[in-house]
This record gives C-alpha cells, sequence and structure tokens, in this order.
C-alpha cells in the first residue's frame, strides 16, 4: 500500500507539473495571437510585453502573489500572507494550503501550476490596450496585478475566503482568471481611449486589420491545446480509476466547447456580414473555451457543446456592442475572457445541482468590482505620473521604434505612417 500511496504523489505530482507547462505555453498562444491581430508596425513592442509580463508574475507570484492566495490563515476576506519563506523547507512534508489536492502532490508543483494561471489573468490585459499604451507602465501595472489584486480575488475564490464559504464555484477560472484579466483589461481600456483613427466623429467604426492572421491562428490552435492543461490541470489529480476518468471527461468537454464556439461563431457572422470573419472564428473557439472553463467536469458532452455554442455566439454580438460603445479592443479580450467568462460562471448551475446561483453572482460581482476599481486606480495612478498613452507621433510611427527601438518586420516597413 505504500508504494502505491508514493506512486499516485509522484504521478498526481507529474500530472500538475505537465498541465502547468501546457498552460506556461498558452503565453506563447497569447503572443502568436496578438502579434498577429496587431499592425505590423507594433509587433516588437507587444512581443515584449508578452515575454516581460511572464517574466514579472512569475517572480512576483513568488514573492507576494502565492502567500496572498493561498495565506496560513485569515478571516475570509483579509488573508494571513504565508510568509516569504512559504515554499521552503522540505516540501514534500507540507500540505498545499486551501487545496483540493491536500498533499497529494508536492508543493512546488502546486506554485508552478499556480503561476502560470496568474502569467495568464495578465496576459489577457495586453491585447486590450495594444498599439497605445506605454511599455513601463504596463509593466509596472504588472507588478501590482500578479502581487496583489490577482492573488487577493483568487483567495477569496480558492485560497479558502469568503466567495468559497457562500459556495461559489469555478473549477479553473472562468472568473477568477479570465474574468479578472478582462476587468483589469477594461480598467486599462477606459482611461487610455482608443487608437487614433478607429472611430470617426460622425460615430463610424474604421475597421484596424491584423497585420498576420496566420500567425493569429497559430495562436489561437497554441491556446487550445493549452486549454487542456488549463481545465484538466485543474483536477489536481490523475492516479485512480475515478481520477482519470474525470480527467478524460475535462478534455472532451474542453475540445467540445471550443470546437462548437468555433462553429457558432463562424454562423452568426455569416448571417450578419454575409462573410466568414477569420477573427470572429478565432475569437469564437476562445470563446467555447471560457466558457466551459468554469464547470468542464459535471457537463455531458452534449451540455458541453451548447455552453460553448452560446459563448461562441455571445462574443460576437459582444465585440459588436463594445465596438459601439467606442470601447476599442484590438484582440476582443474583454469580450472573448470577460463577457463569455460571466457566461461560464452563469452556466454552472444548469448542470451542477448543488452550484447556487445566487453564490455564482456574488463571485461575478465580487471579482469584477475589485479588479476594475483595483486596476483604476493603479493605472489612474500610473496615468498621473508617468502616463499611459504614447504620443501622436509615436503611435503613428509604430510602438516598435518608439518603445523598442527596432522593428519586427523591418523589410516590409515602408515610409513613416504606411499603415503597416
Amino acid at each position: 500500500m505504500e508504494q502505491v500511496t508514493h506512486l499516485a504523489y509522484a504521478l498526481d505530482t507529474f500530472y500538475l507539473l505537465i498541465s502547468g507547462a501546457l498552460v506556461m505555453w498558452m503565453a506563447a498562444g497569447f503572443a502568436m495571437l496578438e502579434a498577429g491581430l496587431v499592425r505590423a508596425r507594433n509587433t516588437a513592442e507587444i512581443l515584449t510585453k508578452n515575454l516581460a509580463l511572464f517574466a514579472i508574475a512569475t517572480l512576483m507570484y513568488l514573492l507576494l502573489g502565492y502567500g496572498f492566495m493561498y495565506p496560513s490563515g485569515g478571516d475570509g476576506l483579509f488573508p494571513a500572507f504565508a510568509g516569504f519563506g512559504v515554499l521552503e523547507g522540505d516540501v514534500e512534508a507540507q500540505a498545499v494550503p486551501a487545496s483540493p489536492g491536500g498533499d497529494g502532490h508536492a508543493r512546488l508543483a502546486d506554485f508552478f501550476f499556480q503561476v502560470v494561471f496568474a502569467a495568464t489573468a495578465m496576459s489577457i490585459v495586453s491585447g486590450a490596450v495594444a498599439e497605445r499604451m506605454k511599455l513601463w507602465p504596463f509593466l509596472l501595472f504588472c507588478l501590482a496585478m500578479t502581487g496583489f489584486i490577482y492573488p487577493l480575488q483568487g483567495y477569496w475564490s480558492w485560497g479558502g475566503g469568503f466567495l468559497a464559504d457562500l459556495g461559489f464555484k469555478d473549477f479553473a477560472g472562468s472568473g477568477v482568471v479570465h474574468l479578472a484579466g478582462a476587468s483589469a483589461a477594461l480598467a486599462g481600456v477606459l482611461l487610455l481611449g482608443p487608437r487614433r483613427g478607429k472611430y470617426g466623429k460622425d460615430g463610424s467604426i474604421h475597421a484596424i486589420p491584423g497585420a498576420n492572421l496566420p500567425l493569429a491562428t497559430l495562436g489561437t490552435f497554441i491556446l487550445w491545446l493549452g486549454w487542456f492543461g488549463f481545465s484538466g490541470g485543474s483536477a489536481l489529480k490523475i492516479a485512480g480509476v475515478a481520477e482519470a476518468r474525470a480527467v478524460a471527461a475535462i478534455f472532451v468537454n474542453t475540445n467540445l466547447a471550443a470546437a462548437s464556439g468555433l462553429l457558432t461563431a463562424l454562423i452568426v457572422g455569416r448571417l450578419l456580414f454575409g462573410k466568414a470573419d477569420l477573427t470572429l472564428i478565432l475569437n469564437g473557439a476562445l470563446a467555447g473555451l471560457v466558457a466551459i472553463t468554469a464547470g468542464p467536469l459535471a457537463p455531458s458532452p452534449q451540455a458541453a457543446s451548447l455552453i460553448g455554442a452560446t459563448g461562441g455566439g455571445l462574443v460576437v454580438f459582444a465585440i459588436i456592442i463594445l465596438d459601439k460603445l467606442r470601447l476599442d479592443d484590438p484582440v476582443g479580450a474583454i469580450s472573448v475572457h470577460g463577457v463569455v467568462g460571466i457566461w461560464g460562471l452563469l452556466a454552472v448551475p444548469l448542470t451542477q445541482a448543488e452550484a447556487s446561483l445566487g453564490a455564482q453572482l456574488a463571485g461575478i460581482g465580487t471579482i469584477l468590482g475589485w479588479v476594475l476599481l483595483s486596476s483604476l486606480l493603479i493605472w489612474f495612478l500610473l496615468k498621473a505620473t508617468l502616463g499611459l498613452r504614447v504620443s501622436e507621433e509615436a503611435e503613428w510611427e509604430g510602438l516598435d521604434v518608439s518603445e523598442c527601438g527596432l522593428a519586427a518586420y523591418p523589410e516590409f516597413i515602408g515610409a513613416k505612417g504606411s499603415g503597416l
């Protein structure tokens, strides 16, 4: 029996580490998606943001985030910071605080899995504020987001806080990760304003096409693959017949939701615009993934398909409505991760009898309210001190030159303001 216990411990630890590696690979997916959906003259800058934010998230979550999100105690609202040495010592002898996995896996594996989730939340922000935000204020915001803003609401939901006590359910992060990231993005967009030329004085909306749709498509496929680690890994264990079957169900439901979301966005886009809009199709797949993330285990495959399909339809209308509200989001991040993240949380009671609609609404309001207001404060302070937005000349020339001093596609960049 002792050997079986050790084997299960090793297998669950390995599974969590591999799942975390898949989620880390999603950082490449976000980078490629965003690089494909911005103009060529802003590519190097958006890639720099995606690389740097991952590094910042890794260090800030080590120093502060993990200790706040999984504390040594707390009153349900304010966590008792676990301390800077939370990962030191004989980690195999330590239980994972407030984790469904208990001490069934190494604590460092839990930290690795959690830190890539924090980076994912921050990755959502970079695309929404693309093409007009300065690099360094963005990186400073990363410090606050991954060190405190994200971990505190994570504690409320996953670390034993008051939302968990209320019965709020979010299996893999439709709210904790995706709605949180979208809320921070919305705060940034509100203070930044739209890209120059996006909206006319007469109320017209001008499309600004991305420079590399093959790259955006590759990014979507990478995210789709990484999502199996995102939701599948959130089971935290695979050793055992019931556990293995649960992981298999999560993988199948995740894939079905993405496929259904993609096809629904394709059909809705065709009905509305008469064309198969690739950007809507890409966001439809991601919307299906976000929608199923809150509860990927309980639904039947058919129900998971319906949840994903609803997300794929919602995201098309959300993108249209946000544009009409003059909220400029170059990659559709607020619609995909925010609007559909809310739908994913609301869908949980439809397939889980023990889930409460009231608890889900409380979770949505808390996450949205906390992250939006705290992010607005941080963005406002950065705007008042360093400034958030690049100059009109820099925006016209491209952030690659003004922020990074180089171009991602130097042989294709022509005269200043060529539109590339």
